[in-house]
């Protein structure tokens, strides 16, 4: 899972393993804090590549999207190279596939649209292949490889243009419905979506899936490249995205920022020393958990980060009586814009990301926090809203896995009342208090005296909302 569904804030809680509310980046803009010169003086000498070069030895190679607003003149340029890498390959601003800049160990690159040299995601294989053929046998290595696809604009190479033509967006049970009892940004939606919309979302998800085709290509030849190099049995490779994307989901036509499983939930495979192949393990891990993992597995010490997440090394290995969290939290801050969409005045001012047919995607008050949990006795996701209603929904994944139901209103109080709690808990969390025992953990202690001393203000209008 990721904390927050959005590129930037989702990607800066990989390099520094906190949750949003710790690294304080809440958005894509410079303004939040999205490659900021904040960012760079604050978290980025801190990153887990940063630690891993300077504390463990390691040459480090980045090839890829870094931040979607990395480059900008505001902010250093293209001429800064973040701490910790020792071989820098970053695209300037966000995803692309040709017409593009480089900053390559702080000089700039253009590239143009020729397939043969410009393919984003194959020069970023060629870089990868290259570091393999040329690095030091002597020292430990980490690569990070972060292709822009399946991001817009979904540009497929040449070969794959035509692939998946039957292809179309899963039909599941929440496709292109009314998002009944949701917060009022998923209830405006039109349903039934309009035919225009639907093509243009299945167009993109057949689009999505034909740039991975080339992602594919990079994977197997940097696995043959390492077995060919010999270091096949001794590397892990971890497989993962930075948030996920619905396509008509409640009416939603495309897009992240949303508090749902399609949105906040991202694969994971990995491989490496130790692991089993073909298991499937079903704990909560999210991905503030691959630093502190990736540092464990380099033999850094955890306790001397500020790191929210953990180690998954025990988990991969197959430990027996591992202790695991049973929740995490995810947290997001709307983006707005001040003025009226043009296209969708009635709407009024605050929202963005606006379809032909008024359906937005954000807006400001799409600001909000959940607790995701998961244990022997519940599948359940709390969230709280920051608008004026304090929305508040919550859906039990077992009977309802597809968040039909806002239950929020049947359940029974007292775990209202400990998951508001417990939000508040995460919400104010940093480190090892991250990782305490969840409501649905045995360790779980609950004092509700304790909703209206510390935390008075939110748990009284909680107290005080009809739900």
């Amino acid at each position: 899972y990721v904390p927050s569904a959005l590129c930037c804030p989702s990607r800066a809680s990989i390099l520094t393993g906190k949750y949003p509310h710790n690294h304080h980046v809440v958005n894509n803009t410079l303004e939040g804090n999205c490659s900021s010169k904040s960012w760079q003086k604050i978290q980025e000498p801190y990153t887990f590549p940063a630690l891993l070069k300077t504390a463990c030895g390691y040459q480090t190679f980045f090839a890829g999207k870094y931040l979607n607003e990395y480059g900008a003149e505001d902010a250093g340029g293209v001429g800064h190279v973040p701490p910790g890498w020792s071989f820098w390959y970053a695209l300037e601003k966000n995803s692309k596939y040709y017409n593009y800049t480089l900053s390559v160990n702080g000089k700039a690159r253009r590239h143009g649209e020729n397939y043969s040299v410009d393919y984003l995601t194959d020069v970023l294989a060629n870089m990868s292949l290259d570091f393999l053929e040329y690095k030091s046998n002597f020292e430990p290595f980490f690569m990070m490889i972060s292709t822009p696809a399946p991001h817009s604009p979904w540009t497929a190479a040449p070969q794959y243009a035509k692939s998946f033509q039957n292809v179309s967006a899963p039909r599941n049970s929440n496709f292109n419905i009314h998002g009944k009892n949701k917060h009022w940004l998923i209830r405006q939606a039109k349903t039934p979506m309009t035919n225009s919309s639907i093509q243009f979302l299945d167009d993109a998800y057949r689009k999505r899936w034909q740039t991975l085709l080339s992602v594919d290509d990079l994977i197997e030849k940097l696995v043959k490249k390492l077995e060919f190099n010999g270091e096949l049995d001794n590397t892990y490779i971890f497989y993962t995205s930075d948030n996920g994307f619905h396509t008509g989901k409640f009416s939603l036509p495309i897009d992240k920022r949303q508090l749902y499983e399609f949105d906040i939930k991202v694969p994971l495979l990995v491989r490496g020393p130790g692991i089993k192949p073909n298991q499937t393990n079903k704990m909560l891990v999210a991905n503030i958990d691959l630093g502190p993992t990736i540092l464990d597995i380099a033999g850094y010490d955890l306790n001397k980060t500020q790191m929210d997440g953990m180690s998954l090394l025990p988990l991969l290995r197959g430990d027996k009586n591992v202790t695991w969290r049973s929740d995490f939290l995810v947290e997001y801050q709307g983006e707005g814009y001040n003025g009226s969409d043009p296209t969708c005045p009635g709407l009024g001012p605050g929202v963005t990301h606006c379809f032909p047919d008024c359906v937005c995607e954000d807006s400001y008050n799409n600001t909000y926090a959940c607790v995701r949990t998961l244990s022997a006795s519940w599948d359940l996701q709390y969230c709280e809203f920051d608008d004026r209603e304090v929305f508040v929904e919550v859906y039990n994944l077992t009977a309802d896995p597809h968040q039909i139901n806002n239950i929020a209103k049947t359940i029974d109080q007292e775990i209202l009342e400990k998951m508001n709690y417990r939000l508040m808990m995460l919400q104010s969390c940093s480190g090892a208090t991250c990782r305490t025992p969840g409501v649905f953990d045995p360790g779980y202690r609950f004092d509700p005296r304790l909703m209206f001393s510390n935390h008075g203000v939110r748990a009284r209008r909680f107290s005080a909302q009809s739900l």
